[in-house]
């Protein structure tokens, strides 16, 4: 066994001996892909979604230098055909991409040169191992001659394919020579047929586009936007979780609402594994999301000057759901054209969730809610996201001043000048305009909509978070009524009775929007509960 080369199963026996949940029908996917033109696969997937505990399960299953049966035979690949046709019946070529750019660093190598590095190392593990393959020849011609010795074609695992990309985002040279080498072991008709048993491939993006087509376009590739029969694969699904939940004590409608979000047609709802796990290792369920390389430039992008891109990310924080085009998304760190491109990229993350149905995209969970909370509250934010703040913030006093006149012009002024959603022609329109405007409140309050009550259901709650003297607070919405009315049904339903156990003041606020008029009205009454 070698550390490229052959690597053997030690890496996925690490993983299976402590708490595992089964993804190995992924297997099955790449054994029915050798033999066809589909066998070349290119996975895309966020941080923390289980990339690199499939790659090393793939090198477990497929290495012929060990024996894996005994860590295959009760998962769920062990039960599908094929299943020893190809158990441990490949040579493996396993790399890290990252492990490369680590050493280039610390050598201070040129990112140029890590293309090479890649080679050479190779080159030199193979001439350790299979010294009668290489004399004499490139490092493709040393592959080609080590297949007919043995007889076995080789399985490429490549993990983290895309941090050269990353890494060198401005390292146009860099990025050319990257993508020509594997160009040399993927798209060469006197390689490929002859060598490449299957390849799989994982990163957080899809393969740079060169113009309009991918710059290796034999690689069959499912990214976040479309994960194909991958799907089931992306991360934990909700039988996972409600497995994990009743197994460990925990409560799996929190678990859903912090790590759920990433759905997908026929699979459903798809959690982040690694908060997920992490929930469950602590017994506690909060943020896990942990900061990247890719992540870290999350302000820079979304400060970029495109038009209304804080707008749109304070929508997003508000619960809408935001339409994308995502087709001219370059898969790099560098060419943005248009703020399409910048949540495109915030898809791949994993900061937004993206519905391929309707080409929407929205803010999955309270996990990443968390996130771009942060963001609101750090200092590096633009002078516009700071007067959107400030002006939310003072709507926020007014309301619980009892300024109605003042809360119905900011609410119209935030309406005319900042946000213009795409329709605002019933409740749910409105709806979205006083999440966005009360933006300010994420700081002191937990927002709950549509509270049942007593006798019907508040639209939006804002209830003080612990240890603060601020009052609750009910926004009831009208569309073409009253906002008198507004509070008369809160008074009418008793939705004060839902928060008794609260104590505290509250400040019921009846808005209503005037279609005709074009205008806002707003009442406010202050009880105690």
């Amino acid at each position: 066994m070698g550390f490229y080369i052959n690597p053997g199963n030690s890496g996925f026996q690490r993983i299976v001996n402590s708490e595992y949940v089964d993804k190995t029908g992924l297997i099955r996917q790449i054994n029915d892909s050798i033999g066809t033109g589909g066998n070349l696969i290119c996975i895309s997937r966020p941080r923390r979604f289980g990339k690199s505990y499939a790659a090393q399960m793939l090198c477990a299953y497929y290495d012929c230098s060990c024996d894996s049966r005994r860590l295959f035979e009760d998962k769920e690949i062990a039960g599908t055909e094929g299943y020893l046709t190809h158990l441990n019946q490949y040579q493996v070529i396993n790399l890290d991409i990252t492990s490369f750019l680590s050493v280039a660093q610390r050598k201070g190598i040129s990112l140029k040169e890590v293309p090479d590095m890649i080679v050479d190392d190779l080159m030199a593990e193979l001439a350790e191992i299979y010294p009668d393959c290489v004399e004499g020849r490139g490092f493709t011609d040393s592959l080609v001659r080590q297949v007919e010795k043995a007889g076995k074609k080789f399985v490429f695992v490549v993990d983290e394919w895309d941090a050269l990309i990353r890494e060198a985002k401005e390292d146009a040279v860099a990025q050319k020579r990257y993508l020509s080498l594997l160009r040399e072991w993927f798209k060469n008709n006197n390689f490929t047929p002859k060598v490449v048993a299957a390849a799989y491939m994982t990163g957080i993006l899809p393969i740079k586009k060169d113009g309009s087509q991918s710059a290796i376009s034999d690689f069959m590739e499912y990214s976040i936007l479309n994960p194909g029969g991958f799907a089931e694969y992306t991360g934990f699904t909700e039988k996972d979780v409600r497995n994990l939940c009743r197994k460990y004590g925990m409560n799996f409608e929190e678990a859903k609402k912090w790590y759920d979000g990433y759905d997908f047609s026929k699979i459903g709802a798809v959690y982040n594994p690694y908060s997920v796990m992490c929930a469950i290792k602590f017994r506690e369920f909060q943020s896990y999301w942990r900061k990247t390389s890719a992540a870290e430039s999350l302000m820079t992008y979304i400060n970029m000057d495109f038009d209304g891109m804080q707008e749109i990310i304070l929508r997003l924080i508000a619960g809408e759901e935001i339409e994308v085009d995502t087709e001219s998304f370059e898969n790099d760190f560098e060419t943005f054209r248009s703020r399409d491109d910048v949540l495109t990229l915030l898809i791949h993350l994993g900061y937004l969730t993206w519905d391929r149905k309707e080409k929407t995209a929205r803010i999955p969970n309270e996990e990443i809610k968390a996130e771009f909370q942060k963001i609101l509250k750090g200092g590096t934010v633009n002078r516009k996201w700071m007067e959107l703040r400030g002006r939310s913030q003072k709507l926020l006093e007014d309301t619980i001043a009892g300024n109605a006149e003042a809360v119905a012009k900011a609410i119209e002024q935030i309406r005319d000048t900042q946000y213009a959603p795409t329709f605002y022609n019933n409740e749910q329109a409105l709806r979205y305009v006083i999440k966005f405007a009360y933006i300010a409140a994420i700081d002191q309050y937990l927002k709950v909509e549509e509270l049942p009550t007593g006798k019907g259901i508040a639209d939006v709650v804002y209830l003080p978070k612990r240890k603060s003297a601020l009052p609750a607070v009910i926004v009831e919405l009208k569309w073409d009524k009253s906002s008198g009315g507004a509070i008369g049904q809160m008074k009418e339903r008793n939705y004060p009775a839902v928060l008794e156990d609260y104590g505290g003041e509250i400040v019921m606020v009846g808005i209503n929007y005037n279609p005709k008029t074009k205008a806002h009205t707003c009442e406010i009454e202050r009880i105690s509960s």
